[in-house]
């Protein structure tokens, strides 16, 4: 089988492979829901979805570092990565164990393609063509419901020291825009900023989100003195763009900004 994944690097497999190594959270949940569970060999110790994972398969290390003499063990026909997750040394390192199919997603349309990529390689076109269509359907009814809503001005954090941002050509910015949110910060990808910052934005909204970084309620008084409406997110719905995407629909339907 000949491929091209989604940096347009080359991919030969001999046939539809039977042992993954997974080193993307949210692409390890969609194998799960595609029905590949028992052929996930390795995972890394931040694939928490589904919660019993991590007792059942091997943990070959993180997102940024891995343990290569582990994934060797592991003898994996295939190992799955994500641009911005993943770094490219570990790639490069990684391709001599297995082929390596790197992915890269920024729009909604982008975790379209992965998930039809995947169907082709890992043999699941129902199932993925379930997905989609499910996604595709929540959206639409999502859109409608904001149909009559006014944007508001908002700024998602990420990070508290330094204070950061999340901005443009993101997955997480590609869902502000579907959820009618419009991002303050559209100079870089990840910006750091101050308060002294966003209060001269002005924005409407502030949004803390659970992940990476772990906002919570005792985190708001640190933003009090800007005198703004704050809510607490749950990042995975905002930066998971796989099967994670059916439930994120439900998720902002139910948030009512």
């Amino acid at each position: 089988m000949k491929l091209i994944d989604q940096l347009h690097r080359r991919l030969s497999l001999p046939h539809a492979p039977q042992r993954i190594i997974s080193l993307v959270p949210s692409q390890t949940e969609l194998l799960v829901d595609l029905g590949l569970e028992e052929n996930l060999v390795g995972i890394t110790k931040f694939c928490v979805h589904p919660v019993h994972l991590r007792k059942t398969k091997t943990i070959v290390g993180g997102t940024k570092e891995v343990k290569l003499e582990r994934i060797k063990a592991l003898k994996p026909d295939i190992i799955l990565c994500n641009k911005e997750e993943n770094t490219k040394k570990m790639v490069e390192e990684l391709q001599e164990i297995a082929p390596v199919h790197v992915s890269d997603i920024i729009k909604i349309e982008d975790s379209f393609e992965l998930m039809q990529q995947y169907a082709r390689i890992f043999d699941k076109e129902a199932p993925v063509k379930a997905i989609i269509g499910s996604i595709k359907e929540k959206m639409g009814k999502l859109q409608e419901q904001l149909k009559h809503k006014p944007a508001k001005r908002i700024a998602y954090f990420i990070w508290k020291e330094p204070l950061m941002v999340v901005g443009k050509d993101t997955f997480v910015d590609e869902l502000l825009k579907l959820n009618k949110l419009e991002n303050i910060f559209q100079t870089s990808r990840y910006p750091e900023t101050s308060l002294q910052e966003i209060k001269a934005k002005k924005p409407d909204l502030l949004l803390l989100s659970s992940e990476p970084f772990p906002f919570a309620e005792k985190h708001k008084p640190y933003f009090s003195e800007l005198n703004i409406e704050i809510k607490l997110v749950d990042g995975e719905y905002f930066s998971w763009y796989g099967s994670r995407l059916v439930k994120a629909m439900d998720y902002f339907k139910a948030l009512n900004f």
